[in-house]
């Protein structure tokens, strides 16, 4: 019976075009006024759709940050893979990993502090924090290829330094004290950790 599943793909695709007003809508109103001055109320009027269908979609203003910036992280990562896979030197190859993402995390500075919280003190079993724990995880195996180039470097040494790298790129992008510094400033700080790290 043809025609039996044509309903569900309707409906499908019906979920797809409000998640896609959704975002849309978050992501326009969180990078205007940042996280903080903007209401889920406003959010679901921008979409055009209900608080209660927004709810279903996000059940807090975080998981609607993450879910805007999960994708806009993806594919910063994407560019800083692609851009490492032509540079030889281990170190520089990690910062060409690492600068699409700290430039995407400061974007917006409040939203992108909230990010990285919402990623680590979220719910792992939520779909969206889920989704910024595997950008996390591919980040780090990203980091892993550049320094297994090295044929002293075993995998499991690679990926424990992977993890030390997206640590240090964690806390330099979510420390107060960095609230107010630069994105040169933040990769500058960045460098200079990852540099003792790869000469041990």
């Amino acid at each position: 019976m043809p025609g039996a599943s044509q309903p569900i793909g309707r409906r499908e695709r019906n979920k797809q075009l409000k998640l896609d007003r959704i975002t849309a809508a978050a992501h326009e109103l969180f990078a205007e006024r940042g996280i903080d001055e903007v209401t889920t109320q406003q959010i679901a009027d921008k979409a055009d759709i209900g608080t209660g269908t927004l709810f279903l979609y996000a059940k807090t203003k975080g998981e609607l940050l993450l879910l805007v910036q999960n994708s806009l992280y993806a594919e910063a990562l994407e560019r800083g893979r692609a851009e490492a896979e032509n540079i030889p030197d281990a170190l520089d190859a990690v910062m060409a990993i690492v600068l699409p993402v700290v430039e995407c995390n400061r974007t917006q500075v409040d939203n992108g502090r909230v990010y990285l919280r919402e990623m680590v003190f979220g719910d792992p079993a939520e779909p969206h924090h889920h989704e910024a724990l595997t950008i996390t995880g591919r980040t780090e195996q990203a980091v892993a290829a550049v320094l297994c180039r090295d044929a002293q470097v075993s995998e499991a040494d690679a990926a424990t330094t992977a993890r030390v790298v997206s640590a240090v790129m964690f806390l330099a992008m979510a420390a107060s004290v960095n609230v107010a510094a630069s994105v040169d400033e933040i990769l500058r700080d960045i460098r200079e950790q990852i540099a003792v790290l790869l000469t041990r």
